[in-house]
């Protein structure tokens, strides 16, 4: 079983980040202020779905503690198995059209099976067709006493105003790196894995503020080791290799010869880890996301909670004290350049030519 799979929250003190919504689905449960329409909205892989299930749990759960469920009755046990008729899981991407919702408005006129409430989980909810958003509107218009609708979006803006007003909106946020690192962590124990903080921290840099993003790349690594049959402590540089990841800290310091205006060194630090193996695409992607970064942090330092989820509080600072070294007008500049080397590294004969070539104009003096 997949690590994300393996490892999803079983009640809501398991559960990474998000506490807001978090504590208020406890309060309502535990106070019985149950809403019958939930919008859960967010990035991909911030436990949109994993909390909707948390909630299907702990409002059909027999003895809850404080909200929480106990995961020992019959209806917790049935849900955590995967067993439960009366949780039914609709992705609105694939089953978006007005017969799935008709489906569903016959389904919801049935009392539940066996558990208290029938709960609906539509994820991507943003994707129903506007015949199947009707559908499903006058549903929540009028919903029974023993449903409950959850509508997860990573899209919230394209959902229909009038099923939105009709949901109690959650809105969920990215990770930050040290709760990426601090699960991280716990599974690798879990796992019985030997893997290094710096190891972690790299597979945490690069999962975008999704857990479920570094549990995938944490898999990978794990099973890649396993399949090697390597004993020692998995390292950063391990994942880099099995992974492709292209190291911040690496970009970091190819900015700072951009920043020392070093054209020679920078052009010379660019081959040697090509020649090393470093993925050029990747190396790029990563560069111009950091100069956005920089450019951001130029303009406004303030802004440095923006990039919480993507750099450790000593990678911002270096990242601040690079932002003061540049002019503004030259930085907005150098954006551009490897914006387009970028674009023309697919049709070089020489791949690393249009990077060599918007080092030397960064280099220069802006007129």
């Amino acid at each position: 079983m997949v690590l994300y799979r393996k490892y999803r929250p079983k009640s809501f003190s398991e559960v990474t980040g998000q506490e807001h919504v978090v504590q208020t689905l406890k309060n309502a449960v535990a106070g019985d202020l149950l809403s019958h329409a939930y919008l859960f909205a967010g990035p991909r892989g911030s436990g949109k779905t994993s909390l909707a299930r948390l909630l299907a749990k702990a409002v059909n759960c027999k003895s809850t503690k404080e909200g929480d469920p106990c995961n020992k009755c019959d209806a917790c046990e049935e849900i955590n198995h995967g067993r439960a008729i009366d949780l039914i899981e609709i992705d609105a991407a694939s089953n978006r059209g007005i017969d799935e919702m008709r489906e569903l408005r016959e389904g919801i006129a049935f009392s539940p099976t066996k558990l208290k409430y029938k709960v609906f989980i539509i994820d991507e909810a943003h994707q129903l067709t506007k015949e199947a958003a009707n559908a499903l509107l006058k549903t929540l218009e009028e919903p029974p006493s023993h449903v409950l609708f959850v509508l997860a979006t990573t899209e919230a803006h394209k959902m229909i105003s009038t099923i939105a007003s009709r949901c109690q909106r959650f809105d969920f946020r990215k990770l930050t790196v040290p709760e990426i690192m601090g699960k991280l962590k716990e599974i690798a124990k879990a796992e019985d894995a030997k893997i290094d903080k710096e190891a972690l921290q790299l597979i945490a840099l690069n999962s975008s503020g999704a857990l479920r993003d570094a549990l995938g790349l944490l898999d990978k690594v794990l099973t890649f080791h396993s399949l090697l049959d390597i004993k020692e402590e998995i390292a950063a540089d391990t994942v880099k290799d099995l992974l492709g990841i292209v190291d911040i800290n690496l970009v970091g310091e190819f900015v700072q010869l951009l920043a020392d205006k070093k054209a020679g060194e920078a052009i010379d630090f660019l081959n040697k880890n090509l020649e090393q193996g470093m993925d050029p695409q990747e190396f790029t992607k990563n560069l111009v996301r950091y100069l956005r970064h920089t450019l951001v942090l130029k303009i406004n330092p303030q802004l440095d909670k923006m990039f919480e989820t993507e750099l450790t509080r000593e990678q911002l600072e270096r990242m601040k004290q690079q932002a003061e070294q540049f002019d503004e007008k030259l930085l907005l500049k150098i954006v551009e350049n490897f914006m387009e080397a970028e674009q023309k590294m697919k049709y070089s004969s020489i791949i690393q030519l249009p990077l060599e070539l918007a080092i030397v104009e960064s280099c220069q003096e802006i007129n």
